[in-house]
């Protein structure tokens, strides 16, 4: 389960870094296919560092290049034919966002970590893709600037991983926690939710 949860997260998040980089960077074929490889394998290889997993399991298993590679390329050539191409990158770097997410914990929890330590891996697996993706098209990335992205992540991951710990199966916590994520992340687009604020200082004098 734990590899088909992976996968998926790689193509969601393929079609949307191969997506970005038709619509914002408006690059060529290599910088699309290049960008939405990167988004795809960039959090799973950082949850394989932070893990000492090594080599990640990008580099272990021959499918998690191919389905990047694939996802990358379909966007490539269907991504223009799209009347509009910002909601299509939202949905998919919404589904990649809670499929790393749950993943990421699986994963933390496969290694023996604590609770806490594994809700930060499956927040960090999910989110990292996006902020690579992010930083290479120079945009600030979501995980910074929109409010509610790093903690869809986080819950996702904690309803797994809190499943675990009270003894439910893998594939129904996995489920709860990616379309709990997705929802959440969803809702916060649809009507501009944003994490709290601080507040606005007043100049003395």
């Amino acid at each position: 389960m734990f590899l088909a949860l992976d996968l998926a997260g790689t193509f969601a998040f393929a079609l949307n870094g191969a997506l970005t980089a038709l619509r914002v960077a408006r690059l060529d074929i290599v910088g699309v296919i290049a960008l939405g490889m990167i988004t795809a394998l960039g959090g799973g290889m950082i949850r394989d560092t932070l893990l000492d997993a090594l080599p990640p399991a990008t580099f272990r298993d021959w499918r998690y290049l191919t389905v990047a590679a694939v996802g990358s390329l379909i966007a490539f050539l269907f991504g223009r034919s799209l009347d509009r191409l910002a909601m299509p990158i939202v949905v998919f770097d919404a589904a990649g966002l809670s499929l790393f997410a749950v993943s990421g914990a699986l994963k933390g929890l496969d290694f023996g970590m604590g609770f806490v330590q594994a809700v930060i891996l499956g927040a960090v697996t999910g989110v990292g893709g996006g902020t690579l993706r992010d930083i290479m098209t120079r945009e600030i990335p979501a995980v910074l600037s929109s409010g509610l992205y790093a903690i869809p992540a986080m819950v996702g991951a904690f309803l797994v991983v809190g499943g675990d710990r009270v003894g439910v199966a893998e594939l129904p916590s996995a489920l709860v926690g990616a379309v709990v994520c997705f929802v959440i992340r969803m809702v916060g687009v649809r009507f501009g939710i944003d994490a709290p604020a601080p507040p606005t200082y007043r100049r003395r004098g």
